[in-house]
């Protein structure tokens, strides 16, 4: 199974910033300690071609050269360096090349992303560029030029389990019935003015599994009745957990395994093809979060290997 990452790209923050950058670093020698059937790749940056599909060209361009007003860099939440500009370019250029490969593997894998509070025109809670709402455009951009049929575009679904709200993701596609944007999050938690997603679904602080898995399920459901996906784009953010230090919510590692088992299954069975990125996960131990998303990674492998017995890809590139 293909995984891609830009734990290379670290940005130097200052000391006592909140953003766990080891986390990545962490996670990658997790999975070469611990799994090394999952083939790591060193992501390429997005162009700005790719870029634009989701991102006005005057932001883009103020990233790249840091000569947005100072309000912009603070609300990221980063300070700007050349490094943060090309470190956002591949965390985008991950989650595509992860789409890419799930849609002729099956499954497959950005080590970061899940960048879902970047809007078009401005970041925001550590998110420089949307991922998923530029992979999910430009994989119908290449759908649409290698299929040459008069059939409706490629039908993305991004299903958001991090613990804050796609806000970005959803006011960036809020227009666009051939993406389905469903949210389950924490409706006291961050972003606190929230957008309208496809489906939203906000869970009362100290939501635990039984309550947490109930309403994945309803939102798969929803998901069937209302939309044919031909990708899924998932978040499986590590922060629900019991211990992150912002997730306010109550999962355990068992809860989260199993949500992460029937997100999985839920694709196979339709066979679906799937990208899945991390998002959050700021535990008050790292080795927690890193833990719950090695558990993500080993579910994922056992999907990824039912979509080797297939006989044809979903699509060539």
């Amino acid at each position: 199974m293909h995984a891609y990452f830009a734990t290379q790209f670290v940005l130097q923050l200052p000391p006592g910033h909140r953003f766990p950058m080891e986390k990545y670093a962490m996670l990658r020698d997790a999975l070469v300690q611990h799994l090394p059937e999952v083939q790591l790749s060193q992501a390429l940056a997005a162009s700005d071609g790719e870029l634009a599909f989701a991102h006005a060209p005057a932001y883009v361009e103020g990233i790249d050269s840091g000569q947005l007003p100072p309000a912009v860099y603070r609300e990221i939440g980063f300070p700007w360096t050349p490094a943060m500009a090309d470190r956002a370019r591949r965390s985008v250029g991950a989650t595509l090349a992860a789409a890419r490969t799930a849609l002729m593997q099956g499954v497959a894998a950005n080590l970061a992303g899940g960048t879902h509070h970047a809007y078009a025109d401005k970041g925001g809670g550590f998110c420089v560029f949307n991922d998923l709402a530029v992979t999910a455009r430009v994989m119908q951009a290449e759908w649409g030029r290698v299929q040459r049929t008069d059939k409706r575009p490629l039908q993305v679904a991004i299903v958001d389990l991090d613990v804050h709200q796609g806000n970005g993701t959803a006011h960036i596609l809020r227009n666009d019935s051939s993406v389905f944007t469903l949210s389950i999050h924490g409706d006291k938690n961050f972003p606190f003015r929230k957008e309208a997603s496809s489906l939203d679904v906000a869970l009362s602080d100290g939501c635990g599994d039984a309550d947490y898995l109930a309403a994945v399920e309803n939102a798969l459901q929803v998901l069937e009745s209302d939309f044919n996906p031909g990708l899924v784009l998932y978040l499986a953010g590590a922060d629900p957990h019991e211990g992150d230090r912002l997730g306010r919510l109550k999962l355990t590692d068992d809860g989260l395994l199993a949500r992460d088992r029937r997100v999985f299954d839920w694709c196979w069975q339709r066979r679906i093809p799937c990208a899945f990125v991390m998002g959050g996960g700021y535990g008050k131990d790292l080795s927690d979060t890193v833990r719950v998303q090695i558990n993500t990674y080993r579910v994922a492998l056992e999907y990824w290997r039912r979509w080797q017995c297939l006989a044809t890809p979903t699509f060539e590139v």
